[in-house]
Formats: structure tokens, sequence, C-alpha cells
């Protein structure tokens, strides 16, 4: 079981986590949303709770709630720049069923 960044993830979360000053990586889970079923949850790691599962990608550490791994293993997450303004992650989840329209949640 493993979530993974891709390099310009990994460098975008490092830069992030420098500018920022603190945490020890990218928290990554799932919550119910949207017409579909799940929404991704993406946020800073500061800290490990009981039952994060914690993978190493490209020396950045993926912090994953044991409940969302399901759902999200063997996720490869990318960091993109179409321009200046329009830049985010992209998420590549091998578990989706289906997708709501909009993009905005899923279903497993």
């Amino acid at each position: 079981m493993a979530v993974t960044l891709t390099d310009a993830a990994a460098r975008h979360v490092s830069s992030m986590i420098e500018k920022r000053g603190q945490g020890i990586g990218l928290r990554i889970g799932t919550k119910k949303s949207g017409c579909t079923g799940f929404a991704y949850v993406v946020d800073y790691a500061d800290d490990l709770e009981e039952g994060d599962q914690v993978f190493e990608s490209h020396g950045v550490k993926v912090v994953v709630d044991d409940l969302s791994l399901p759902r999200i293993d063997g996720m490869e997450v990318d960091f993109v720049k179409s321009s200046l303004l329009n830049q985010g992650f992209e998420f590549r989840n091998p578990n989706i069923k289906d997708q709501c329209g909009c993009g905005e949640s899923f279903s497993v």
C-alpha cells in the first residue's frame, strides 16, 4: 500500500513547507462529499495521529489516515502548472470507479 508524489509535487510540497516554517509532510485523505461520494482533503502534516500511515516519496513524507488509505491506495499525486494562476495538485487514483462531471468528487 502506498501513495506517491511525482518529483514536481515533492518539490512543491518541500518548498511550501520551507516557506511555512513547519511541517513534517503532506497529509492526504478523503471525506464524504459531492454527488459521487468522496472528495480529497489535502493539508500540511504537522504531526502524526493514531492510525496514520506514512510513506516517503522523493524525500517528502506523505501521511494518510487508515480510513482513507483503501480509497487512495496506489494513487500518484502530481503538481501541474498551466499558468501562474492555474496550478494545483492532480490526483491519479487507480481506485476510482466513477467521477462527477465537475471533477470534485469520486466513488470507489
